[in-house]
């Protein structure tokens, strides 16, 4: 799969069947490539930024916003801060706390940023993303028990060296599908089966597709889409795509996209 890094050439378009994924690579720094736009966030944004207490995580938070609301903005043909968001209804409870949603619009998208990336999924159907750092080992101690028991048994099939990039995977894994159909991560993470599969592992969720997404190696991705096994395009997103005065397009030119492999 080819990622392209630069955003300039036409406006995107969503297409029937079709993934699209943008990877932002650390977030925090983009500031010292020029201001950012910042007035495009609506009122709440901007309370919830001003309530991180570290600068890097308010930082990567204003940056992520910037960048969905421009991609949104660029897909629905509007302006960054005529986006409008809401919530699904809960798929547990009925209350409005699922997934965001936008008003009016047949446009379905999630955001996950974490320390050193940002990553989107945009789509014609419901959609979840996550990237994750790579854990410490004594995370991997911790939240091993979260998962699914077929995931804990292939976790210790392997190395302790390699397991913290395996839990990783199946982390994002998990939490994208949590967030695509809008029940979120909770003490049923470990009911819902995301490994590797094998002869006598569980069967996937039915009616949706997860995949990985490739972020690098300090970093594992993951997107889950409701249907069949979308074509997937991962996108990079330099600095300026959130800068004041600039704006997201898609390449210009572009490998075909290819299927990814289903999980």
């Amino acid at each position: 799969m080819t990622v392209p890094r630069s955003p300039l050439g036409a406006e995107p378009r969503l297409r029937q069947g079709r993934l699209d994924l943008w990877l932002l690579p650390q977030p925090e720094t983009a500031a010292l490539h020029g201001p950012l736009a910042l007035d495009e966030l609506d009122e709440a944004e901007r309370g919830r930024a001003d309530a991180f207490r570290r600068p890097a995580d308010r930082q990567r938070y204003v940056v992520a916003h910037i960048a969905l609301r421009r991609l949104l903005a660029a897909y629905s043909r509007t302006a960054p801060q005529d986006i409008v968001f809401s919530r699904a209804a809960c798929p547990r409870c009925g209350a409005p706390h699922g997934r965001p949603v936008l008003v009016d619009s047949g446009v379905h998208f999630s955001l996950s940023h974490s320390p050193g990336a940002a990553l989107i999924g945009v789509a014609l159907s419901p959609v979840g993303v996550d990237v994750e750092p790579l854990p410490r080992p004594e995370r991997v101690e911790v939240c091993t028990p979260a998962l699914h028991p077929s995931e804990r048994r292939e976790l210790e099939e392997h190395a302790p060296g390699d397991r913290p990039a395996l839990f990783a995977r199946l982390w994002a894994r998990k939490e994208a599908y949590l967030k695509g159909t809008g029940v979120g991560v909770g003490g049923w993470m470990s009911d819902v089966y995301l490994g590797d599969e094998g002869a006598h592992t569980p069967s996937r969720p039915a009616g949706w597709t997860v995949v990985d997404v490739p972020c690098g190696r300090d970093h594992a991705a993951a997107a889950a889409i409701r249907g069949h096994a979308p074509r997937q395009v991962v996108r990079r997103l330099p600095p300026r795509a959130v800068l004041v005065g600039e704006r997201v397009r898609a390449p210009s030119r572009q490998a075909p996209p290819k299927s990814p492999t289903q999980i």
